[in-house]
């Protein structure tokens, strides 16, 4: 059984997530709240919550305001982001600060429970649709001083090393990303961990992040001419 909270503003919205959950998610419960403050304390009150879902536009807390007050106060509870906005540098900032996952309100209830059951088992979810388009140049996520640009990073990836990066750029498990590329699933933990040491990533969200810098398919292209 999982107990869920979702911090949303939006009746219709919560009532939504409660029948998918409800009907998707055998045993779960989910609570709800509408505001930053008033999650908080349901969190402070409930010991075994497995995620919190966030809304970014909760009146108390705008953009990644409630994101970041909710990790420092409560570093052990996993936040997912379910917004409206669907932004690519807004997903890999918030990914940058810590969500567990970023869920369109407009993804299907399928696709839904997909997601949800896979930041449950401990994935990262990011939504493929909105990770294929191309990057912006500039995010409000400062870098690290003196670090090499994304372009200089990825130059070290061998072209099948820059495919299984944008499989995992895309939210694909080693699973899937073999099932991708028609390669062994140990094929793939061993490209990763290749990955995360050339990009000098500390895990697999902050190689994600990288590659959120440039458009790889672009990148990917450019190299093979």
């Amino acid at each position: 059984m999982y107990s869920l909270l979702v911090a949303d503003d939006h009746p219709l919205f919560r009532d939504a997530l409660q029948a998918v959950i409800s009907g998707g998610l055998a045993d779960s419960q989910l609570l709800e709240a509408d505001s930053l403050a008033e999650a908080m304390k349901l969190i402070e009150q409930q010991e075994e919550l497995d995620l919190l879902l966030l809304d970014l536009s909760l009146p108390d807390a705008e953009g990644l305001e409630g994101l970041t007050t909710l990790r420092e106060a409560f570093p052990w509870l996993p936040v997912a982001i379910v917004s409206a906005h669907q932004e690519r540098q807004l997903v890999l900032d918030a990914i940058t600060l810590g969500a567990v996952g970023y869920i369109p309100k407009s993804t299907p209830r399928e696709a839904l429970l997909e997601a949800l059951s896979q930041i449950l088992k401990g994935q990262l979810y990011l939504p493929p649709d909105v990770m294929r388009r191309p990057a912006p140049r500039v995010s409000s996520v400062p870098p690290a001083a003196n670090e090499a640009t994304s372009s200089e990073r990825l130059a070290r990836l061998t072209d099948k090393q820059l495919a299984v990066l944008e499989c995992m750029a895309k939210g694909l498990s080693n699973k899937q990303i073999a099932r991708e590329l028609l390669i062994a699933e140990t094929t793939v933990k061993t490209h990763v961990s290749a990955i995360l040491r050339k990009l000098n990533a500390t895990s697999r969200v902050h190689a994600i992040v990288v590659a959120g810098e440039e458009d790889l398919g672009f990148y990917r292209a450019n190299r093979m001419r």
